[in-house]
């Protein structure tokens, strides 16, 4: 729902504007004052329904930050969880090269996301790749099916009650 609000002939579209404008006449207001006592001032209160596609593409990038922060999240892989924002993938990566380098069932002592220092192999490393992959494989459709649904929905209602599952 927006509010505006109107004083004087002159329309303010947040409450902020409105006290702004309120202040350089001596009038100094809350930005909790009730709805009452603004129009006790003179000020028109009007509440609109927010469009449609606005509530749409506002659910859309909800949906995309949550899956975008799950594709980050710590990913489990046997026994513990592992890092995988940006810093780690770039540990994993070069940890990949290094034990690749140094041959065949080599290992090195790795931080887990749990904070237990546990060994890995290059196979483990891209383990982990693989169950990032098929983890983010989830999200994306997950995420498709809901933004399907978001733009299919004919009510803010319904538009807001769809969920990112996965």
């Amino acid at each position: 729902m927006q509010t505006t609000y109107k004083y004087k002939d002159k329309d303010y579209a947040n409450l902020y504007a409105l006290s702004e404008a309120l202040g350089k006449e001596g009038i100094f207001i809350p930005l909790s004052l009730p709805d009452a006592e603004l129009e006790m001032l003179g000020v028109t209160i009007t509440h609109t329904e927010e469009p449609l596609e606005v509530i749409k593409q506002r659910k859309i990038s909800e949906l995309k930050y949550q899956r975008d922060t799950a594709e980050v999240e710590p990913i489990k892989y046997g026994e513990h969880a592992y890092d995988y924002d940006s810093k780690a993938r770039d540990r994993i990566s070069a940890a990949i090269i290094a034990l690749e380098l140094q041959g065949e069932g080599a290992t090195i002592e790795w931080t887990t996301a749990d904070n237990a220092d546990t060994p890995v192999t290059a196979n483990d490393l891209k383990m982990i790749i693989a169950a990032v992959a098929v983890r983010s494989n989830t999200l994306h459709t997950a995420y498709r099916v809901a933004k399907g649904k978001v733009e299919a929905a004919t009510t803010a209602a319904e538009a807001d009650a769809v969920t990112l599952e996965f």
